[in-house]
């Protein structure tokens, strides 16, 4: 379908589909559910396709894994689905009421935000997830993904509209924009008389573009340099685990740790084993000269390391005086993602929760657990880095907004 004609059909659903009842939206989503896993195969093998084209262009391992789908990852998807239409519809969210001196009564309600666009790279399990959460809190959506994962989201998303079909509902509920080329995406980014809020989701390269192009408002979900401090009284078993978990328990997402901080004051003592549970990893270390003088598995960092996305077998590693230096580098290098203090000191870490601007700060644990599923969302929409309108895991409550319904008895203003 050609893209202005998409985008107005889409608009013309979006009322439509904002009245559906928690009932009827329930229902589809389980029935997708069904149909993800019914068609599973169906789904891999246009996967295939997709993974195929990006071994022969020469894509990274770790991307190539988030493009991947298997039967797991889809019976994830259709869990994730699940989980959504199991959680409360924001929609049905009273957020305030009082009543005026001169009787007028007034009530502050949830309401969807509208239809809203999602650009997105390569990870085809976007694609249900984006649908779910803004299916159940009443948008309509129009996905624009990757020319990585065009096969992939075309299944999935004719399976959603299917599922949509067989239960009554509009199927213009959600729709893939097939073009691949930067043209359509640029033009979509214009369209403002039909889309409401665009959401990025990929690279920072990606975000870039769309909040310096985009004519229409965008929820920007940032890319993750996230960092680790290790503070002086950190327990150094807690520490190792903690950076192993978050450096390499998934490569490719934007809530690996990419950057680790050493208080200076036991960098010679929990430092190297560190190092070398990493080095056993098959991780680079790139550190500062401290750092290598503290173990033999660490290589020059330059400047520009410290501010890196890597998604990769890398991380970056730099010694510090202490927590408030700490901070500052973080303040500085972060994309104000997930950043995470080890330490047993309690106004350490409150300085760190306090100090640290980023939408997710963590004390003694992993940052792998910014996640909408980890944080008992259900699927998430992206990790918002931005103070506006929503910050963290999006999702249901951060897909909608809020207006005033006012009940009077013939009230009016002098």
């Amino acid at each position: 379908m050609e893209l202005e004609a998409l985008c107005s059909a889409a608009k013309a659903a979006k009322y439509e589909i904002a009245a559906i009842s928690t009932e009827k939206k329930n229902e589809a989503l389980l029935k997708i559910a069904e149909l993800l896993v019914k068609e599973s195969e169906a789904i891999i093998i246009a996967n295939a396709r997709d993974i195929t084209t990006a071994t022969t262009k020469g894509m990274s391992i770790p991307m190539i894994d988030r493009l991947r789908l298997t039967e797991d990852r889809i019976k994830a998807m259709s869990e994730g689905l699940r989980q959504v239409a199991e959680l409360p519809d924001p929609l049905s969210d009273v957020l305030d009421e009082w009543e005026l001196a001169n009787g007028l009564k007034l009530k502050k309600v949830r309401v969807p935000l509208g239809v809203i666009g999602i650009i997105y790279e390569s990870r085809p399990n976007v694609t249900a997830d984006a649908f779910a959460l803004t299916f159940k809190s009443g948008n309509v959506v129009i996905l624009k993904g990757g020319s990585d994962a065009i096969n992939s989201n075309t299944a999935i998303t004719d399976v959603i509209r299917k599922g949509l079909k067989e239960c009554g509902i509009n199927e213009n509920a959600i729709s893939l924009i097939e073009s691949t080329d930067r043209e359509t995406t640029v033009k979509f980014m214009q369209m403002r008389e039909y889309v409401d809020v665009l959401i990025p989701r990929g690279s920072a390269g990606l975000i870039r573009s769309v909040v310096e192009n985009s004519k229409i408002p965008v929820i920007e979900t940032g890319a993750g340099n996230c960092h680790i401090y290790i503070d002086k009284t950190a327990d150094a078993a807690k520490a190792k685990c903690i950076v192993i978990n978050a450096k390499t328990q998934r490569l490719g997402v934007c809530n690996t740790a990419e950057s680790l901080l050493i208080h200076e004051d036991i960098a010679e003592s929990i430092f190297p084993d560190i190092a070398r549970a990493l080095h056993d990893k098959s991780v680079e270390i790139r550190g500062d000269e401290e750092a290598q003088s503290s173990s033999e598995f660490v290589v020059p960092a330059s400047e520009e390391d410290y501010g890196k996305e890597y998604l990769d077998l890398l991380i970056s590693v730099k010694t510090v005086k202490n927590v408030e230096e700490a901070i500052a580098h973080i303040n500085k290098y972060s994309t104000h993602h997930s950043d995470a203090i080890v330490t047993e000191d309690e106004e350490s870490a409150e300085k760190f929760l306090k100090g640290v601007d980023s939408a997710c700060v963590y004390v003694n644990a992993s940052t792998r657990f910014t996640d909408g599923f980890e944080f008992g969302f259900g699927a998430e929409i992206g990790i918002s880095t931005q103070m506006l309108h929503a910050r963290g895991p999006m999702g249901l409550k951060e897909l909608t907004s809020y207006k005033y319904q006012i009940r009077g008895n013939g009230q009016v203003r002098g």
